[in-house]
């Protein structure tokens, strides 16, 4: 959850949300996200399709070590960190049940010049797209309740194996093609988000 704004500047976003810590106790979890989070920079972040952001420890352990620095849980302004079960390895349109929530994996994260900004380390944009481990958002398909510690089950995936990081990489046609043509993409293409 946003433990506070962040006075980073971009494009006329004076504050982001990209901040998060671990909150001790259950957390709301709607359609839209987190309850008690936000999300600062509503053009490019945030949304259906980008209402959780999970990220693996195993991972933040790997950046831990190259950084030389701690990576706790929220440091890459993930609402969601996991262990042993692929992030950016999913099958995109998987469905995972985390205590009463149930989420689909849409998209990879892009790495952008607010995280950068963040970071604050040199040639991050770069570093972190060349690991390519660069976790996965979330639509909510049954809105709930998760608590720090809950288990994570894979409740299905789809046949189609395209996943998250695939996608990121972009350079399978045959792939991108094949996902183009899934149902899942179709209802992400048309589907019309809740106005406010």
């Amino acid at each position: 959850m946003v433990h506070a704004d962040v006075p980073l500047g971009r494009r006329g976003v004076v504050d982001s949300g990209i901040d998060k810590r671990p909150v001790d106790g259950p957390v709301d979890v709607h359609e839209l996200g987190i309850g008690g989070d936000h999300c600062r920079d509503t053009k490019f972040h945030g949304g259906l399709d980008q209402a959780v952001y999970a990220y693996d420890e195993a991972e933040a352990k790997y950046w831990a070590d190259e950084l030389g620095v701690p990576v706790p849980p929220g440091r890459f302004g993930e609402n969601l960190r996991t262990e042993s079960v692929p992030v950016t390895d999913a099958v995109i349109g998987s469905r995972w049940r985390v205590g009463s929530v149930e989420l689909e994996v849409t998209i990879a994260r892009k790495p952008c010049a607010t995280f950068a900004r963040w970071m604050d380390e040199p040639g991050w944009i770069s570093r972190f797209t060349d690991r390519g481990d660069v976790g996965a958002y979330f639509r909510v398909i049954e809105p709930g309740v998760f608590t720090g510690g809950d288990a994570v089950t894979v409740t299905s995936v789809p046949d189609h194996g395209v996943t998250v990081r695939t996608l990121f990489m972009g350079r399978n046609a045959d792939a991108m093609q094949t996902l183009l043509d899934t149902p899942i993409w179709h209802r992400r293409c048309t589907a019309t988000p809740p106005r406010p």
